[in-house]
């Protein structure tokens, strides 16, 4: 276990894509960025319930998951 695979994994699950751009994964990284950003609005607009934050709790946690398996 290294210390930056932590650590991109950490950044990744506050933003999405963040550890992956850090990682030299930069396309992956704009993409899991643009999917957050349309699950968010779709989420406010149309999924504002426990539901909608499970949702998004679980994207999160992929992206952190696959930033630190990544490095």
């Amino acid at each position: 276990m290294d210390a930056n695979s932590i650590k991109y994994g950490i950044l990744s699950f506050i933003i999405p894509g963040l550890g992956q751009y850090l990682n030299s994964d930069k396309q992956k990284g704009l993409a899991l960025l643009g999917g957050a950003v349309i699950l968010h609005i779709f989420i406010w607009f149309f999924a504002n319930n426990p539901l909608g934050s499970l949702i998004n709790t679980v994207y999160h946690l992929y992206a952190g998951y696959d930033a630190y398996k990544k490095y």
